[in-house]
């Protein structure tokens, strides 16, 4: 995947694909659900990994919403492109990862907020250790454990307690921040950047670990980088448009079948203006990629107060 970014800069790197927006889950800082939109009918799945593999993608990350909520998920992969997923777990089975090996699944990753169920968050350690054993057990698939802190974590120990069990399965470990409803950053309190700076250094060296975004964000420091959101980085929302990122949704909003090259080529050279406080670290590593060249000289289409913000919502409007 490196090396042929490294090589070439006409195709996107990372794709994240959301087969469907319902979530089994209504964590109270995330914007990115809601409670009854249908799966995207697997037909249509596959007709937009075809797509994707047309523009030359090399990872293609399916999320949600929860993306277990879709029956026919294990389907989906095609042309051999390396294959990712984030779900909050609750969903796993012996007999869906058995599934989800055979669909030939590179990665998975679950992030988990705290402990203890709160108000705030469902994905906790109480609940998801049995899944996390069962993935131990079963999977043949690479999978990530994601500790969190931020504003919206009560305690901010559960960060530790959580990687420590990631790490005692031999499952690798990573630690994020949780961003705002916009995707910008909050800065962590010195206790919770102690706390980041710790589990940092309990997992394995890693691609992650290679920049200092997370170390910025952490310090609630802004980031000079040069997004590559719209080229390197897709979003393709269930309703198949293009978007820069999953808090970016609205812009440019065009429909993956009409999405070309050209598209492709703009959005490289195109400056995002919310790009200094951004939090979406999938974006962030994928631009490091490019980050020392091709300077962002065009302006994008529309100002950043266009973009449309989607908010959770329990029911259709």
């Amino acid at each position: 995947m490196i090396v042929k970014g490294l090589l070439s800069t006409h195709h996107p790197v990372d794709a994240h694909i959301i087969p469907i927006r319902r979530c089994n889950l209504s964590c109270a800082y995330c914007n990115e659900f809601d409670s009854f939109s249908k799966p995207v009918p697997t037909a249509e799945m596959i007709h937009r990994v075809d797509r994707l593999a047309a523009l030359g993608t090399t990872i293609i990350t399916i999320s949600g919403g929860e993306p277990l909520l879709h029956p026919d998920l294990d389907e989906i992969r095609r042309h051999g492109i390396i294959a990712g997923m984030i779900t909050n777990g609750y969903l796993l089975t012996p007999e869906r990862i058995a599934r989800l090996n055979r669909a030939g699944l590179d990665h998975l990753q679950i992030s988990i907020d705290n402990v203890i169920p709160d108000e705030v968050s469902k994905k906790s350690l109480k609940v998801l250790a049995k899944k996390l054993e069962m993935l131990a057990e079963h999977a043949e698939f690479h999978v990530n454990i994601n500790s969190v802190l931020g504003s919206p974590v009560r305690n901010p120990e559960d960060a530790l307690v959580v990687a420590r069990k990631a790490l005692s399965l031999n499952l690798t470990s990573t630690v994020g921040i949780l961003h705002d409803s916009s995707g910008q950053l909050q800065p962590l309190s010195e206790r919770q950047q102690q706390i980041f700076l710790e589990i940092r250094k309990m997992g394995k060296a890693s691609y992650a670990r290679l920049n200092n975004f997370q170390k910025n964000i952490a310090g609630g420091k802004p980031n000079d980088w040069r997004c590559r959101a719209g080229s390197r980085y897709l979003y393709v929302c269930e309703d198949g448009l293009v978007h820069y990122c999953s808090q970016q949704r609205g812009y440019p909003g065009i429909p993956l079948d009409q999405y070309t090259r050209a598209h492709l080529e703009h959005e490289y050279h195109t400056h995002k203006v919310c790009a200094p406080r951004c939090t979406v670290s999938c974006v962030q590593q994928v631009a490091m990629i490019d980050n020392w060249r091709d300077p962002q000289t065009r302006k994008a289409f529309k100002p950043l107060e266009s973009l449309v913000q989607l908010q959770s919502s329990a029911a259709p409007r």
